[in-house]
């Protein structure tokens, strides 16, 4: 179904009433903040513009500059005294499906739904010479709940080795992606904001399901400006602990609330070139745990992710600005504990492929257009898929549209470095959907063709 069927001129009046609304709080709420915490707090430190770190003047996608800014644990500073690392963010959509949602959501409608979906807060930048960091608490609007949302602290700095530079770090954190310098993986990849009332992308391997619910300590390297090597442990979070985060213990498999059994380990390798006027990276990567259940005692279940990731970056002299970003991830499940004592899954060997594909095109850091695509295939399994798909399988396959609009975030751009902001619509579509192009769902008692879940969404974005 098009964009055009989809969408009535009233409805979008409608939405782009409520998300001018809520982005009018937004400003009014932002007002009652000190001057300190209005400010792009990377921004105000580096004293270089949003545009120099971000492909079309607006994160998560990194140049090289902020690629290297990253790698160097948030620290690079004009040299200028004084600089609180404090900053925040506003995020409000509306959001239409081709066809009612399937549960209404609490506190809302089973369609057209105009929502703040989250705010906040974040401390991010230098603290010393060689530290800084990147933390984030963030209240959905839709759960209704503040949380923990990300937290990465780094130590970095640099020496010169077999006559070249190199940068060696160590950066605690909550999320195995949320390390990742080129921001291709998980935690950053394409929609860089999605609809909480949307149908997202599908299963993933556990790799990308981590965030708030484990800790890790990581040790990495950036050699000659080329090399880059990643080697992390994590251990997973204790019920008492994340309950105090307001965040949820591992789940995966038939394992609602588990724990690791000893510790998971994550690694990674890439080559960086950066040739000024472009740039690419191809990297690999891997994940390792056990998953034991946090309430009774047993055996686990096994997951080894393996995946590639690759970037290439045409910036030229930034007024046309082409990129691209691909990754593949294969997950082997092996699910002793889901199989044998849960008996909640038909197989003990299962596997997970995910492909993930974005190119985007920015014109003078200002327009932008990206299309993304994905595709999940699974093993059959009636244990762990029954009531949801005919073929019993996790497949999912679609394409995600998005044209935006940055009118800041440039040198001479209103308010900068203090305030950036993004307009955007972006489309979803589905081919495939739980197994296939029609599929059931038990729980809510409803069949539904996979596009029924296409999804409309308008969203303003703001960071201050």
């Amino acid at each position: 179904m098009t964009l055009h069927r989809i969408l009535s001129r009233r409805s979008i009046l409608r939405g782009l009433r409520g998300v001018a609304a809520l982005f009018v709080g937004s400003l009014l709420a932002s007002a009652s903040i000190s001057p300190a915490i209005a400010v792009p707090s990377y921004a105000r430190q580096t004293g270089a513009d949003c545009a120099a770190c971000h492909v079309g003047s607006f994160g998560p996608q990194l140049t090289p500059y902020g690629i290297r800014f990253k790698i160097g644990g948030y620290t690079d500073t004009d040299g200028k005294d004084g600089k609180i690392p404090l900053s925040a963010m506003a995020v409000a959509n509306w959001t239409r499906t081709s066809k009612d949602l399937p549960e209404r959501p609490p506190h809302f409608s089973d369609n057209n739904n105009t929502a703040m979906q989250e705010v906040s807060a974040f401390l991010a930048g230098r603290l010393s010479d060689h530290v800084g960091t990147f933390i984030q608490a963030t209240y959905s609007g839709v759960e209704r709940r503040t949380a923990l949302d990300q937290f990465d602290i780094r130590y970095a700095r640099s020496v010169n080795l077999a006559d070249g530079e190199a940068v060696f770090g160590l950066a605690l954190n909550g999320n195995p992606t949320l390390t990742d310098p080129f921001n291709t993986l998980g935690q950053w990849r394409f929609p860089y904001t999605a609809s909480d009332f949307g149908f997202g992308t599908g299963s993933s391997p556990i790799v990308e399901n981590l965030a708030g619910s484990v800790v890790g300590l990581n040790a990495y390297a950036l050699w000659d400006n080329s090399i880059y090597f990643e080697l992390g442990l994590y251990d997973s979070l204790s019920r008492r602990t994340t309950n105090r985060l307001n965040t949820s213990q591992v789940a995966a498999g038939g394992i609602e609330a588990g724990k690791f059994k000893g510790l998971g380990s994550y690694w990674g390798l890439a080559y960086f070139k950066d040739m000024k006027r472009d740039n690419f990276s191809v990297g690999l990567f891997g994940f390792d745990a056990q998953v034991a259940d946090a309430t009774s005692h047993g055996g686990s279940d096994r997951y080894r992710d393996l995946g590639l990731d690759a970037s290439y970056q045409f910036l030229g002299n930034r007024a046309n600005i082409f990129a691209v970003n691909a990754s593949y991830v294969r997950e082997w499940q092996k699910l002793n504990y889901t199989f044998k004592v849960l008996g909640s899954a038909d197989n003990h060997d299962n596997t997970l492929d995910t492909y993930r594909l974005s190119a985007s095109y920015h014109r003078d850091q200002t327009w932008g257009a990206t299309l993304g695509l994905f595709k999940t295939r699974g093993s059959a399994d009636g244990g762990l898929y029954s009531g949801e798909s005919y073929t019993n399988r996790p497949d999912i396959a679609g394409h995600i549209l998005q044209a935006d609009w940055t009118p800041w975030g440039k040198e001479t751009s209103w308010g900068a470095p203090w305030a950036n902001l993004r307009l955007g619509v972006q489309y979803t579509g589905y081919t495939r959907f739980n197994g296939g192009s029609h599929y059931i769902d038990e729980v809510n008692g409803v069949n539904r063709s996979a596009r029924d879940n296409n999804t409309t969404m308008l969203f303003l974005w703001l960071a201050i």
